[in-house]
């Protein structure tokens, strides 16, 4: 009994694979897997756990001051923009999380993504499926070879999407603040010197980077604005980064379209009913912030997990 009172507890607040579980349990842990659990109900259920692990699910300051025995929270993902990163400092918690091991993942959707804009696939499906036949309609697609893709952010997930669309024959630019000449060489792409640039230059832009408050409403007015008619923006980051009702305004206007699968206000649930004037418009093709849920990607981030606990 005594040793049961000592072993330390975790709490995984998410979706995460039975075997690594397990092996959570093999390290001497007692594991509570609750993936249910809503986020105002976080503070309660986390009371007794000495490590927490999440996914997308936001750890509020409630939750460290409600869980005096806190010592580790996982973010079971890239970024920890969904955790009060302060709170925990303020209570001796360490946080981590589980970078570069969804990039595969992520860049397969964002290609996706692109190619589905470029051949218009979720229109030809739901035409066929209302029973309709328009063959004529859908032969004018360009084709992406030769064409322009700028990559706002070339971390692990970007550097992933330039290999893939290099393969497709396109012409990769990139920028971020740390891209040097030397990296883009590297990579086989070229650099474009800020972010406006590379809007003007890119037929699809798509975007890679964490979401900071250096980076919330990067993609500004002024950056969309700088896009060329007909371009499309890419989003599989976070939707904080780009200026929502400037993006609305131009996709309603028909001169940008765009392929997203981020969205403002998402629900915290996995389903739910969901009102987005984005994800209405012909424009607009939307996934459901599954970027990163292949099970390739999910079992790679809970060995990351497991390897951090």
């Amino acid at each position: 009994m005594g040793y049961e009172r000592a072993m330390r507890s975790v709490l995984v607040a998410d979706a995460f694979p039975k075997e690594h579980l397990a092996s959570l349990s093999a390290l001497g842990l007692s594991v509570d897997h609750r993936p249910d659990v809503a986020a105002r109900d976080l503070p309660a259920a986390a009371r007794d756990a000495s490590i927490l692990v999440v996914r997308s699910k936001p750890v509020s300051a409630e939750v460290f001051e409600a869980a005096p025995a806190l010592s580790l929270v996982v973010r079971a993902g890239a970024g920890v923009n969904t955790i009060d990163v302060a709170a925990a400092s303020r209570r001796g918690v360490f946080v981590a999380n589980c970078p570069g091991q969804n990039s595969i993942a992520v860049a397969e959707l964002a290609v996706g993504l692109v190619l589905a804009l470029d051949r218009r696939i979720p229109d030809e499906v739901a035409l066929l499926r209302a029973g309709k036949w328009d063959k004529k309609g859908f032969s004018e697609a360009r084709g992406v070879h030769g064409r322009t893709l700028g990559l706002a952010g070339v971390g692990a997930i970007g550097r992933e999407v330039a290999r893939r669309a290099l393969a497709l024959g396109m012409r990769v630019v990139g920028w971020s603040r740390s891209l040097d000449d030397r990296a883009a060489k590297a990579l086989g792409i070229e650099r474009a010197p800020d972010l406006l640039a590379l809007a003007r230059e890119a037929d699809f832009l798509s975007l890679h980077v964490a979401l900071t408050k250096e980076t919330r409403g990067l993609v500004s007015r002024e950056v969309i604005g700088a896009m060329r008619p007909g371009a499309a923006l890419v989003n599989t980051a976070r939707a904080e980064i780009v200026d929502q009702d400037a993006l609305l305004e131009a996709v309603r206007a028909g001169r940008l379209r765009v392929a997203t699968d981020v969205f403002a206000g998402e629900p915290e649930k996995g389903q739910a009913d969901f009102d987005s004037p984005l994800a209405k418009l012909p424009g607009c093709y939307g996934t459901h912030h599954v970027g990163a849920s292949t099970a390739q990607a999910q079992d790679a981030i809970a060995r990351e997990t497991v390897r951090i606990v």
